[in-house]
């Protein structure tokens, strides 16, 4: 049975689930119905340029920082050098019902060195498309067993999020020999996947 999360809950994913291996990270999101209308906004078709999200993970350390720039799977490395973290391909527009993107991890594949995979979504060209935030709905993070399609978890993120370029939606971390997943829901102004990386150098 999914656990619904809250911001700022956490949830241990292994404990009493020892047979955990692989899980899917599945994000999604809506474009908001376009601002307006009327003539006008019939007339352009009432919407501007697609919002293209792009999903990235980050494997950090114990201290919650990224070592090498080969640690950031995303778009243009689709699977990490350990070959625990496969990003299954980007999505251009967010159309369409579920998961927009989904990650892969292998629990048991990922090296020790690894404690925290953190996931985000950033815009891509928020910036020169003066796209933020405030133009998605219905954003999500779900973690599903990938073996046996279950749905562990899930992360509805409700709050408003305008004016900010990225999102740090959960991390998936190692304690205690335990897998665990946070719901973090944090928004940034940080404008493509090298900036939000920043934060963990």
């Amino acid at each position: 049975m999914s656990v619904n999360l809250q911001k700022g809950q956490k949830v241990d994913l292994t404990k009493g689930n020892s047979s955990l291996r692989r899980i899917i990270a599945g994000l999604g999101w809506d474009e908001a119905a376009p601002a307006g209308g009327g003539l006008l906004g019939g007339l352009m078709g009432g919407r501007t340029q697609a919002i293209d999200c792009d999903a990235s993970a980050f494997l950090c350390n114990a201290a919650g920082k990224l070592a090498a720039k080969e640690d950031v799977v995303y778009f243009g490395n689709l699977k990490h050098v350990s070959g625990s973290i496969l990003h299954m391909g980007d999505n251009l527009t967010g159309a369409g019902d579920g998961d927009d993107e989904q990650i892969v991890v292998d629990l048991s594949a990922v090296p020790p060195k690894f404690e925290r995979i953190v996931f985000v979504v950033n815009i891509y060209e928020a910036d020169k498309r003066r796209q933020d935030f405030g133009r998605v709905q219905n954003a999500f993070i779900r973690l599903v067993d990938a073996d046996k399609g279950q749905e562990l978890c899930r992360y509805n993120l409700t709050e408003n999020y305008s004016g900010c370029t990225a999102l740090i939606f959960g991390e998936v971390y190692r304690r205690d020999g335990e897998w665990k997943f946070s719901a973090i829901g944090q928004g940034t102004k940080d404008i493509g996947i090298s900036q939000l990386a920043q934060r963990y150098m």
